[in-house]
């Protein structure tokens, strides 16, 4: 990432803090292939306006500390009043924040209550360590040296097994083992399909956007069987016995992720913290260590409003702790052909983006099961995904709908700071024209 970038990610991080010291810009963000995109940035400052609101007044000193690809950090703090004495342990705590853009193709941000900056900085710092490495392993587009990873088993197709880190298997055995829940919505074989998809969207950005001729995918979901998957725990390897068959982990490679840096932060010590992978992955670990507060507060992005509308546009606020919120929308990654958005969720029947609605939003405590149902419950009609998610114990859910309605959970709504009330179109709209 270019170091003017980073600043303008710090200097962001830091106007959610003290909004009054910087003037609003509106200004759009480009969007180069396997860089920070401005969805992913728009999403991020998204989710922590809302996390800074509830831990800003908590702690004597905040530190900001935002790392690019060659490591290098720039921090900024800011002297905040504690806002309480009655609790000496938890005012004694202050809230500090960590975002690095190496792994995943996105802006990841650790944010935690601790008693020093060398402590939070040794946790925030281990972690995007091992965010990286399960980036390496689960990349299907680029290999590292001394790494078999989900490239090289999809250069590897029909060749024989390959010898792979444990953690590979882990994570192909979690989309196999969850794929009861919904057969073959979520299919970690589709890879010829959506590599597809994914040449025509970056063809759109050099301004040569066009729709993939339907016979082309039908070809290629002739070989998306998770049938040629083979794997030898007891070996560690992994084989694709068909050749054209392509791995893609991208619906829930993320999230997994998360869950395992969550749990993996919560052994080194970790009580009061954020994890949040590019916005649209939320791990909260705790509750915030604030006596002034409860509970984390997580905006819901509004689908209908463009990210680069300088404004908060949550259309609510999840307040809970120690779970994971997750977020699957069509706003997230696309492109146009002719008015037409084509989005980057995938229907395995159709072959075509899913258009059941705009967005879905999982809370459930486990990130890996958040993110696989996100997409599973988008790529399915309202009424069926409800019927999905009641079926789940401890699984909420929020839809919005095409005609801009709010549909939740009896447990989702209960966590909802408005209830659900708004209308997402009805609110884009006083947002637009606010900022005319």
């Amino acid at each position: 990432m270019q170091p003017m970038f980073i600043k303008m990610l710090t200097r962001q991080a830091n106007q959610l803090i003290h909004p009054e010291s910087y003037p609003v810009q509106q200004k759009p963000v480009a969007q180069p292939r396997r860089k920070l995109r401005a969805a992913d940035l728009r999403i991020l400052v998204l989710v922590l306006l809302a996390t800074a609101s509830v831990i800003s007044g908590c702690a004597t000193k905040t530190q900001s500390t935002t790392a690019g690809l060659t490591g290098k950090a720039t921090t900024a703090d800011q002297a905040v009043a504690s806002s309480s004495s009655d609790n000496s342990q938890a005012s004694s705590l202050q809230k500090y924040s960590y975002s690095f853009t190496s792994s995943f193709d996105t802006a990841i941000t650790i944010i935690g209550y601790d008693e020093s900056q060398t402590n939070f900085d040794r946790l925030a710092k281990a972690a995007e360590a091992k965010f990286l490495e399960y980036h390496q392993l689960y990349d299907i587009y680029h290999e590292y040296p001394g790494i078999n990873n989900m490239m090289t088993i999809n250069k590897k197709a029909g060749k024989g097994p390959v010898k792979v880190d444990p953690r590979i298997i882990d994570l192909l055995e979690f989309y196999l083992d969850h794929d009861a829940l919904a057969p073959g919505k979520v299919n970690v074989a589709l890879g010829t399909v959506l590599s597809i998809w994914h040449d025509h969207r970056t063809a759109a950005e050099s301004g040569q956007g066009t729709v993939p001729d339907l016979q082309t995918l039908q070809a290629a979901a002739q070989h998306t069987n998770p049938a040629s998957i083979r794997i030898d725990r007891a070996a560690s390897t992994v084989e694709l016995t068909d050749p054209l068959t392509r791995l893609d982990v991208g619906a829930v490679g993320k999230g997994y992720a998360t869950e395992m840096i969550a749990q993996y932060l919560k052994s080194l010590g970790m009580t009061s913290g954020i994890v949040s992978a590019g916005g649209s992955n939320v791990r909260l670990i705790g509750k915030p260590a604030d006596p002034a507060r409860q509970t984390w507060a997580i905006g819901i992005q509004n689908p209908f409003i463009s990210m680069m509308i300088p404004s908060d546009n949550s259309l609510d606020v999840i307040e809970t702790n120690d779970t994971s919120i997750v977020t699957s929308g069509d706003y997230q990654r696309y492109y146009m052909v002719d008015g037409v958005m084509y989005h980057h969720l995938i229907d395995p029947v159709t072959l075509m983006p899913a258009r059941y609605m705009r967005a879905v939003t999982i809370m459930v405590e486990d990130s890996g099961l958040a993110d696989f149902l996100s997409t599973t419950v988008f790529l399915m009609p309202y009424e069926e995904g409800r019927k999905l998610i009641e079926s789940i114990p401890n699984c909420e859910a929020l839809w919005i709908l095409d005609d801009g309605s709010i549909k939740a959970t009896d447990g989702m709504l209960a966590v909802l700071k408005d209830k659900g009330q708004a209308n997402a179109i009805e609110a884009a709209k006083a947002v637009t024209e606010t900022t005319k």
